[in-house]
C-alpha cells in the first residue's frame, strides 16, 4: 500500500506541473519540417503541419470518421483526483478547436476509443460512455478497486478493453458487463492498448521500482483474445510506452511518455526513433488514409499534427 500511495503522489506531481490557465486562448500555428536528427535508412520522415494550444493536460486524441472530427481528453489537473475538472474537447482535422469543453464533469479522462457513434473514456476508476451525436454521457461503468484506468481499445466485435496501469489489469466491457479480463504481472504496468484482429497489442510502461521510475523500461506485447496468452514482441527495453497504433505495414507507431519520443516498432520489436520532443507525449492517433500522426503533449497543453512522408 505504501508503494502505491507513493506512486499516486508522484503521478500527481508529474502532471500538476503541466497545468495551465483555463483562460489561455487557443491558437493554431504552422511550422517547417521536423525530422529525426539521425534517422535510420528507409525510415519515414515527419512534417509538422499544425500545433494547437490551449488544452489542459491533453492525454489522448481520437478520430471520429462519421463527423470527420477529433476528440481530445483533458485531465486538467491531477491524474488521480476525482475533482470533476476533466473534459473532452472537439476539434477539426486542421487543428481548429470547435468546442473546447464539449463534454464536462469528468475527473481525469485519459484513453479514448470509438465504436460506431459511441466514445469510451477511461476516467480513474470508471469507464465513461458518451453518445457522440448528442454529446452526452449515456452510461458509466465503475470499478470499485481500480487505481489508474488508462488506455481504451475497441475490437471489431465492439468489445471494449481498458488497462489499469497500477494493478496490472485489463478490463473488458462485453454484453454490458465490465469485468477484469486479465490480471498478470507479465503485463508490466500496462499502458497503451491497440486491438488488432484476434490480439491486443500492449505498450508496457515497465515494472515500477520507485514511484513512476523503472529500472528496465517497457516494450510491446501481444495478447491473444482467445486464450489470453501474453507474448513479448522482441522483448528488448524501449521506453515507458504510452500510445500504440498501427503503421499500416505490420508494425506500430508508439510513444514514450517519459522521454517524449515517437518510435516506429516492427513485429520483431525493433524500434526506430522518429521524433524526440518534450516529456509528456501521450496517447497518439494515426490516420493512415490521410498520412497523419496526431500527438497530445500533456505537459505542454497542446496537440501536434505531423504528416507522414
Amino acid at each position: 500500500m505504501k508503494n502505491l500511495i507513493t506512486t499516486l503522489l508522484i503521478l500527481t506531481a508529474l502532471f500538476l506541473g503541466a497545468c495551465s490557465d483555463d483562460t489561455q486562448q487557443s491558437q493554431v500555428t504552422t511550422t517547417e519540417t521536423a525530422e529525426n536528427n539521425a534517422p535510420k535508412k528507409g525510415t519515414v520522415k515527419l512534417e509538422l503541419l499544425w500545433e494547437t494550444q490551449g488544452f489542459n493536460n491533453p492525454e489522448s486524441v481520437i478520430y471520429h470518421q462519421s463527423s470527420n472530427t477529433l476528440f481530445v481528453s483533458n485531465v486538467n489537473g491531477s491524474p488521480v483526483e476525482k475533482d470533476g475538472n476533466g473534459y473532452i474537447s472537439k476539434m477539426l482535422l486542421d487543428g481548429t478547436i470547435l468546442r473546447k469543453q464539449w463534454v464536462i464533469g469528468l475527473n481525469a479522462p485519459k484513453g479514448l476509443a470509438i465504436y460506431n457513434d459511441t466514445l469510451y473514456v477511461a476516467d480513474i476508476d470508471a469507464l465513461v460512455v458518451i453518445d457522440i451525436p448528442s454529446g452526452t454521457i449515456s452510461n458509466t461503468y465503475k470499478v470499485d478497486d481500480a487505481k489508474f484506468l488508462n488506455d481504451v481499445a475497441a475490437n471489431n466485435q465492439g468489445e471494449i478493453f481498458v488497462s489499469d496501469m497500477l494493478l496490472n489489469r485489463i478490463h473488458r466491457l462485453s454484453s454490458d458487463q465490465f469485468n477484469i479480463w486479465l490480471e498478470s504481472p507479465e503485463l508490466e504496468n500496462p499502458n497503451g492498448l491497440h486491438a488488432e484482429g484476434d490480439h491486443l497489442i500492449l505498450g508496457a510502461w515497465g515494472v515500477m521500482t520507485d514511484g513512476f521510475a523503472t529500472e528496465i523500461p517497457g516494450h510491446l506485447k501481444s495478447i491473444s483474445l482467445q486464450d489470453k496468452s501474453i507474448t513479448s514482441l522482441g522483448g528488448d527495453p524501449i521506453g515507458n510506452l504510452d500510445g500504440v497504433e498501427s503503421d499500416g505495414n505490420n508494425g506500430y507507431y508508439v510513444t514514450d511518455w517519459m522521454a517524449g519520443k515517437l518510435y516506429q516498432i516492427n513485429r520483431k520489436g525493433e524500434a526506430t526513433l522518429l521524433l524526440e520532443l518534450e516529456q509528456g507525449m501521450a496517447d497518439l492517433e494515426v490516420l493512415l488514409e490521410q498520412n497523419l500522426i496526431l500527438l497530445p503533449m500533456m505537459k505542454n497543453d497542446k496537440v501536434l499534427a505531423y504528416k507522414i512522408k
